[in-house]
């Protein structure tokens, strides 16, 4: 039986991650620092935190389910204490894209973030169709990155990584610099900024036409439903000719011509050093 020490026990990340592992083989040691955060693990899972030092002991993973700004501070407290070869998991890309990750190459880091469930899936339970976040109910794909490490380290890490995500459908292998483009570029950058505007126009349109709050966004989240299941070949179809004029107008007027480079990797990285 694998012992995993989970820093970070009673933040909302810690606190999903000891859930899961209590349905798995793995011996949970949590660690959590401040009281709110002991308290509420208690609470949710019913496990006690242990010092940091008794965690660590035996531990073939540890797991940082910190904030990316307290990662670089934390892996410096811990990374020097764990034995040999043992496995670090972190739950997000920036902390090691940014090079906050301690150096000791006689230990493996393991880099793994969840894609989340998909807005077209078969999920049919009331709690499953809710579990928007997923790691709860709704089955949901992962990537995962073994960043420095032995190759058969990977299967581990993936094993901890399917077992705090769970349920999970699907593991992609990246890269870490693969991960960072995904997130924050391709996720945070571009999908939430985008969708951010959406949310904007339409309390403009409510704003302008007069038309009710509940009338404006069942509208558009219908319209993003079938626009979206076309546009990302969930189903085959065509837009009308009007539709389609309307993008060719209203690309150039609400995007930039240069917009993709937010995808240059200097573009990601100041990204990271920003989140960082």
């Amino acid at each position: 039986m694998t012992k995993i020490a989970l820093f970070g026990a009673g933040g909302k990340m810690g606190v999903r991650c000891a859930t899961n592992l209590l349905r798995t083989d793995f011996i949970t040691a949590p660690v959590e620092v401040s009281e709110a955060g002991r308290t509420r693990l208690k609470e949710a899972t019913g496990l006690d935190c242990l010092p940091a030092e008794q965690a660590l002991d035996g531990a073939t993973a540890v797991i940082l389910a910190v904030p990316d700004t307290h990662i670089g501070r934390v892996a410096a407290e811990v990374v020097p204490k764990v034995a040999p070869g043992t496995i670090i998991v972190i739950l997000d890309a920036a902390a090691p894209y940014a090079g906050h990750l301690p150096e000791r190459a006689d230990i493996t880091y393991f880099i793994t973030h969840p894609c989340h469930p998909p807005i077209y899936n078969d999920e049919v339970t009331p709690e499953a169709k809710a579990d928007h976040f997923g790691g709860i109910a709704a089955k949901q794909a992962i990537v995962c990155a073994l960043m420095q490490g032995p190759r058969d380290h990977y299967a581990t890490g993936e094993q901890i990584a399917r077992a705090i995500y769970a349920p999970v459908m699907r593991s992609h292998e990246v890269t870490v610099a693969q991960m960072a483009m995904l997130e924050p570029g391709l996720s945070e950058t571009v999908a939430a900024s985008l969708m951010t505007v959406m949310r904007e126009a339409m309390d403009e349109c409510v704003r302008r036409s007069g038309v009710s709050h509940d009338c404006a966004r069942d509208f558009l989240l219908g319209h993003m439903n079938i626009l979206g299941a076309v546009i990302f070949e969930e189903r085959v179809g065509v837009f009308s000719d009007a539709c389609n004029k309307a993008i060719q107008y209203g690309i150039p007027v609400l995007m930039k011509d240069d917009w993709k480079r937010v995808f240059d990797w200097d573009e990601i990285t100041a990204s990271i050093k920003r989140i960082t």
